[in-house]
C-alpha cells in the first residue's frame, strides 16, 4: 500500500510533522477479511462489554478556520463545524494545504458521532497526488475501513481497539483536536491514554493527552492539553472560558502552529 502512505504527505504543513506518530497498543493487531468466524465472535462479544452509554454534552458546537503556519510562513487553511442533529453530532472539516506538485490539494472529513464522542462513521478525501476517499464503519472498539485510490482497487481493512474511547486524529483536520480536548476530563486534570486510528496510516495506536498548566499567550489565559507519544509532542491550547474551546495547536519540534482565525497572534 505503498500509494496510500504517500496521501499522509499531500501537505507542506503539520502533516509532514505526523509522519511516524504511532504507537502500537499491546496486543492490538489490524483485522484483516477473512479472518475466522471465532475471532469475529470474540470482538463482537468484547464490543459488547466494551459499549459505554451515553454521557450527554460532552461535544459542543463549534464552527470557525484554522490558518496553518510552519516556520512562521502560511502553509494552508481549514474551515471546519461541529454540530449536533437527532442525537448525533458531526464534525467535518475543509482543508486546502499546498500539494506535492504545485498548487493546492484539497482534504476533507466528515465524522459522525455519538453523544458521548464515540466516533460511529468517518469518511474523508483527498485529491493529491491522486484522487482518493475511505469510509470507515464504528462498531464500539472495531473498525471497517473501505478505501478507494484512483487506478487502483478498492482495500478494505479491519481495525481492532483494545478499548475505547477510540479518537480519530486525520493528519490534515486539525479541528479533530477540538474533540480530543471535549472527551479528557479538565476538572481531573489527570493523564488519560487514548486508541487512536490516523487513517492515512492504517494502523492503531495510542496517544496520551496531560493537563500542561495555563499559559498567557498574547494577553490570553488558556489551558494547554499535551498530547503526546514518545517521538512527538503537540500543545493543545483551549479556552476554559469558553468550554475548553480549540484556539491554536503548536508542534515545537517543527515550528508549527495551527490558529484559529480572529484569534490573537
Amino acid at each position: 500500500m505503498r500509494e496510500t502512505k504517500r496521501i499522509r504527505w499531500t501537505g507542506a504543513g503539520l502533516a509532514i510533522v505526523l509522519t511516524g506518530f504511532l504507537t502500537l497498543p499491546a496486543g492490538a493487531a489490524s483485522a484483516r477479511p477473512g479472518e475466522s468466524t471465532a475471532a469475529r465472535a470474540a470482538q463482537d462479544t468484547q464490543k459488547g462489554k466494551n459499549k459505554k452509554p451515553a454521557e450527554p454534552g460532552v461535544l459542543v458546537e463549534d464552527r470557525g478556520t484554522l490558518q496553518i503556519q510552519v516556520d512562521g510562513q502560511p502553509a494552508g487553511s481549514e474551515e471546519f463545524e461541529i454540530h449536533e442533529s437527532g442525537g448525533e453530532w458531526t464534525a467535518r472539516g475543509t482543508a486546502d494545504i499546498p500539494g506535492e506538485n504545485g498548487g493546492t490539494a484539497r482534504v476533507t472529513g466528515r465524522m459522525t458521532l455519538a453523544a458521548d464522542g464515540a466516533p460511529l462513521r468517518y469518511e474523508w478525501t483527498a485529491t493529491s497526488p491522486k484522487k482518493a476517499a475511505a469510509v470507515i464503519e464504528f462498531q464500539g472498539t472495531l473498525a471497517k475501513m473501505e478505501l478507494r485510490l484512483e487506478g487502483a482497487a478498492p482495500y478494505t481493512q479491519e481495525f481492532q481497539f483494545n478499548a475505547p474511547p477510540v479518537v480519530i486524529l486525520d493528519n490534515n483536520m486539525y479541528h479533530q483536536y477540538a474533540i480530543l480536548a471535549r472527551l479528557y476530563d479538565w476538572e481531573h486534570k489527570e493523564a488519560k491514554t487514548y486508541a487512536v486510528l490516523i487513517p492515512q496510516d492504517l494502523t492503531p495506536g495510542t496517544v496520551t493527552a496531560e493537563y500542561g498548566g495555563q499559559q498567557v499567550v498574547d494577553g490570553q489565559r488558556l489551558d494547554v492539553l499535551r498530547v503526546h507519544t514518545s517521538d512527538l509532542e503537540i500543545d493543545v491550547f483551549c479556552d476554559p472560558a469558553q468550554h475548553e474551546r480549540l484556539v491554536r495547536l503548536e508542534v515545537p519540534s517543527a515550528k508549527a502552529v495551527i490558529l484559529r482565525q480572529g484569534a490573537k497572534k
